[in-house]
């Protein structure tokens, strides 16, 4: 493990969902110390935030400008060295772009920006500073995705043909931006989430999770979007018909109306031998299936797992790992990729297996032609980033 990586975060303050998410997942492995802060908007909050957490109240700043031109000042054995951004998307690229400029690595919440515009900029921003950003697209993670990914990558079921993936959640099915729900609001609003409602929120989790697993690219799509519920300014339910660079075809559905649904993202492939399947309700298993053999079932921390897999399992099998730990490993394997830049080394394609800047590229570039797809009378769109 060796020294940990001094971080910093922007956002996560009182009352926000996500930030706490991100701070046990940093420090599950021991990679991360948790040094500084700028936690809310609200400066009396953002400081009470830091105190809360146990930080020295000189390093709990009022604003996300303050924490980099303090940070800066400091040593340099002293300053942080990662910034973790939980905010919502149209305060995600200045941060980011301020946070590369002056010397930091990123870990930034997903969607990567507000539009493509920006995620553009923030990668020619990471490609003159050097610096690294890792996308916390939470269900790559997961030690049996990483297990697909790598059996279809062998070639385990052929030639990939047919790729279905869904995100059904129900918690929108009602206006609950009307009330307190400071996440159902800021998530509808597209002054803070941008042109993409269920598209951008949780369409790019399993657009991400297609391209990650099958390890093609969408190249084509037609699209329907939704609102499903009256007076809503986004959208809440898409159904995405896709395209691949080899031919293949899938589909996608990510709908935020589905009533009694909670976070049940799945991934089924076929291709010419089989097929295999993954959802997050079982989060442990992936089913293989065979056109001649009878179907199997793997299991995280099994012997007979592949290496990416094993990298990102913590307890022998039989003991489940889930979210915290999917989040973990894209914390982790960041981590290790740092310290091997800062002690020249080069990372091993394990520790690369993060989520990164490419990606997040493609997926504001998704969320755009997918509306933009929806709008027109056109059949088929070509995917272009």
């Amino acid at each position: 493990m060796g020294q940990k990586l001094r971080l910093g975060m922007i956002g996560g303050g009182k009352g926000a969902f996500i930030g706490a998410i991100h701070r046990i997942a940093a420090q599950i492995d021991g990679e991360y110390e948790l040094v500084c802060g700028a936690f809310s908007s609200n400066p009396d909050v953002s400081i009470q935030s830091g105190k809360d957490l146990g930080l020295d109240i000189s390093r709990c700043y009022a604003s996300f400008s303050e924490l980099f031109e303090k940070e800066k000042q400091l040593p340099k054995n002293e300053r942080m060295q990662v910034v973790s951004i939980v905010t919502p998307n149209h305060l995600h690229f200045e941060p980011a772009k301020l946070a590369m400029q002056n010397g930091f690595h990123v870990v930034l919440d997903k969607p990567m920006t507000f539009s493509l515009a920006e995620a553009k900029m923030l990668k020619q921003i990471a490609e003159e500073t050097g610096q690294l950003l890792c996308l916390t697209h939470t269900y790559t993670g997961y030690p049996m995705v990483k297990e697909a990914k790598q059996q279809i990558a062998e070639g385990k079921l052929g030639e990939v043909r047919k790729v279905y993936v869904e995100y059904p959640q129900g918690w929108l099915s009602k206006r609950e931006e009307n009330g307190d729900n400071k996440q159902a609001a800021w998530r509808t609003d597209p002054s803070k989430s941008g042109i993409g409602g269920a598209i951008g929120d949780i369409g790019t989790h399993a657009f991400n999770l297609v391209e990650y697993v099958t390890g093609l690219k969408v190249t084509q799509i037609n699209a329907d979007i939704n609102t499903v519920v009256e007076g809503r300014k986004l959208d809440d339910d898409v159904n995405v018909l896709l395209k691949f660079n080899n031919n293949a075809s899938g589909v996608l559905f990510a709908t935020q109306v589905a009533a009694g649904e909670e976070n049940n993202i799945k991934i089924r492939v076929y291709g010419e031998k089989g097929g295999l399947e993954w959802q997050q309700n079982d989060a442990n298993s992936l089913l293989m299936k065979s056109a001649d053999q009878p179907f199997q079932i793997l299991r995280t921390g099994s012997s007979y797992l592949r290496s990416f897999a094993k990298h990102n399992t913590r307890t022998p099998a039989g003991h489940p790992e889930g979210y915290l730990e999917a989040f973990a490993n894209l914390y982790r394997n960041f981590a290790l990729t740092i310290k091997a830049k800062l002690n020249q080394e080069t990372p091993t394609p394990e520790m690369l297996d993060y989520t990164g800047i490419e990606d997040g590229v493609r997926g504001m570039a998704f969320i755009e032609q997918v509306i933009v797809s929806g709008q027109s009378d056109q059949k088929w769109t070509a995917f272009i980033v």
